[in-house]
């Protein structure tokens, strides 16, 4: 089951190009992909930085990571190659555990992205077929997305899927739900989900470009997953890893996600941002130095030949920020 899984495992990394323009590597550097995925930003990094590099890759999909150690294996004779189990909103205390000693980077990258493979397996990620409702990216732990909906209350939920969701039906998506919990019809699969939301939406409110169910199944990935809070955290102690000069690139696909992105690039810049931007720890926000130079005035999108390659790539948006010179 977990060859079949590799060997199906093909990501198609967006804004590649870009990708390599702002992170700039070159031999013998050291990177961190912090979303390693199935290696596909990653085997270009590696082709850049060799000989002698170094490359830390991270994931929370053990499929993602043996996919990956297959793609890079043809490098691992030429750089130094590493791939680690685990979430990057413990980065700082994976990195700590398994190298043993304070590790900093020329380069980091951020995919946020949910990778083809993801969406096509039997994960729960997707409307497009019925299949359990699990929408966890480690399998290994945690509750999955129908245990959450058996969990949480119907005020919980109607917060996540408004919050996370941006969803404008939350309450009556949240009281749908409920109801059918309480006559004993747990949710357990993606088209049983799909199929309430569509009957509970009226057809005049359906958005035209997404399908009607994609805010409700994004709010609960981002919760089951705890993405925004794991994003906050792990950039936050990936900016404290770069080197004098070192490059972070992140690349998004909500406005959830970008908004963390710019707001905390902004306050590691120096500019004035609320507090609710800055990481969890701040032991003095009122006299702070800039360690930060943002790079992107503006989110960068796909092109359009891009677009027309991989449609899949049409909502990523990528925001880069360079390391300042210790003062």
């Amino acid at each position: 089951m977990m060859t079949n899984s590799i060997e199906r495992y093909n990501h198609q990394p967006v804004l590649l190009q870009e990708t390599l323009q702002f992170l700039a590597p070159r031999p013998g550097e050291t990177f961190l992909d912090a979303t390693v995925g199935g290696g596909g930003h990653s085997l270009v990094i590696a082709e850049h930085i060799r000989p002698h590099g170094t490359l830390v890759g991270l994931d929370r999909d053990a499929e993602a990571l043996a996919a990956a150690q297959r793609t890079l294996k043809q490098f691992s004779s030429q750089n130094h190659i590493l791939l680690l189990h685990g979430d990057f909103g413990h980065l700082g205390q994976i990195l700590d555990t398994t190298i043993g000693a304070p590790t900093t980077f020329d380069g980091i990258l951020f995919d946020l992205g949910v990778s083809s493979y993801q969406l096509d397996a039997a994960r729960g990620f997707s409307f497009r077929r019925d299949e359990p409702l699990d929408m966890r990216m480690d399998r290994s732990k945690g509750e999955t997305a129908a245990q959450l909906l058996r969990r949480v209350s119907e005020t919980e939920l109607e917060r996540i899927l408004k919050e996370y969701g941006e969803e404008p039906w939350a309450r009556p998506i949240a009281r749908a739900i409920h109801a059918e919990l309480k006559k004993g019809r747990p949710i357990q699969t993606t088209g049983q989900l799909a199929a309430l939301v569509e009957c509970t939406v009226p057809r005049r409110a359906w958005p035209r470009s997404i399908h009607v169910a994609t805010r409700t199944f994004q709010a609960l990935r981002i919760a089951v997953n705890d993405e925004l809070k794991q994003l906050q955290t792990g950039l936050a102690a990936a900016i404290e890893r770069l080197n004098p000069g070192g490059r972070i690139v992140v690349i998004s696909f909500h406005s959830l996600e970008d908004r963390i992105v710019k707001r905390l690039f902004a306050y590691k810049a120096g500019k004035h941002v609320g507090l609710d931007a800055a990481p969890p720890v701040v032991p003095n926000p009122s006299s702070r130095t800039p360690v930060l130079e943002i790079l992107t005035k503006k989110p960068v999108r796909p092109s359009d030949e891009e677009l027309r390659r991989n449609p899949r790539a049409r909502s990523g948006r990528l925001r880069a920020a360079r390391r300042l010179p210790l003062p």
